[in-house]
């Protein structure tokens, strides 16, 4: 089987996880990098053995044996540059969310149904073996969701990465930190969103964003899910949810999970690896090999950019 070949747009905290987490994936290659900050875009390529490096995608989508791309750009720009890679040609991995607005949400299925090729939103929650391994236990018959509690808390009082960088771009509650959650309701449930409501605090008077947020969740099935989400909270920082079912209750962070109890559970030998950014990736390039639709594709993510454009309107915007 050939070598995947791709370029990697975003340089920051979290390209830097896909970085890693290609290393461990057979039959890839990052042969191109893309960078705002040419100094720093530079360093990062040497660690990781990527020759060409530019601070302009185009320049990354006219090279001929470039076959997909993953953007890891802000998120302002994750729609235009998306459109640019399918229009170029290219398989295209966006990191989540994949628009900050519907219109932009739907062009993008519009234009990989148009083009055929592989287009996935990384929507890793769905991803995490943590809630993979609830996932199976839903798929099963063996557990059903009542209520999913989240808390998604960071403290973002000024504009830094995860790294404690400053960013160039504002992050956002809704249509970032809130589709994590809101994907993952639904596709755990198996079942749409039929009611939504939310509530929010303040706008920061720089940022220009609420630092604040409370969302209502239900699912056609019955289950329900209260989200929380903040940019004040000094800690803990992250993002905990709580399944409470038929059958028990789990608790996951990221890739961990545990019972009500506060027990561990073993989720090892729910995917080859126990990073969930590494499993993502290897579902981009698995559905690019075997030529299927990804699990996240932007077709199968749109459900969740209709919830947020909607609570979008009822807040006001």
């Amino acid at each position: 089987m050939k070598t995947i070949k791709v370029a990697l747009a975003g340089a920051g905290a979290f390209g830097s996880k896909h970085l890693d987490g290609i290393k461990n994936i057979d039959g890839v290659e990052v042969i191109s990098l893309v960078g705002r900050e040419l100094g720093k875009t530079k360093e990062i390529a040497a660690k990781y053995g990527i020759d060409h490096v530019s601070t302009d995608l185009a320049d990354s989508l006219a090279i001929k044996e470039v076959d997909a791309v993953i953007l890891c750009t802000p998120t302002q720009m994750h729609a235009q540059q998306t459109m640019a890679c399918l229009r170029a040609g290219k398989h295209v991995q966006v990191e989540i969310p994949m628009a900050d607005k519907l219109e932009d949400a739907k062009a993008i299925v519009a234009l990989q149904k148009s083009t055929g090729l592989v287009a996935m939103a990384g929507h890793t929650r769905r991803f995490n073996p943590s809630h993979q391994w609830v996932h199976q236990k839903i798929k099963s018959g063996e557990f059903n969701i009542q209520q999913m509690d989240v808390q998604t808390y960071f403290f973002r009082r000024t504009n830094m990465n995860a790294l404690g960088q400053p960013r160039s771009w504002t992050d956002h509650l809704l249509w970032h930190h809130a589709a994590h959650t809101v994907d993952l309701f639904a596709h755990q449930c198996g079942s749409p969103v039929v009611k939504a409501n939310a509530v929010q605090g303040p706008i920061h008077p720089t940022l220009g964003i609420s630092m604040d947020m409370s969302i209502q969740l239900k699912a056609a099935n019955g289950a329900i899910c209260t989200l929380s989400l903040s940019f004040n909270n000094d800690g803990p920082l992250g993002t905990w949810f709580r399944y409470i079912g038929d059958t028990g209750t789990y608790l996951a962070k990221y890739d961990d999970l545990y019972n009500g109890k506060d027990e561990q559970i073993d989720v090892s030998k729910v995917a080859v690896s126990l990073n969930g950014i590494e499993l993502q990736d290897r579902e981009f390039f698995g559905a690019i090999q075997e030529g299927r639709e990804p699990i996240s594709s932007v077709s199968n993510v749109l459900a969740c950019y209709q919830v947020l454009h909607d609570l979008e309107v009822q807040m006001g915007h």
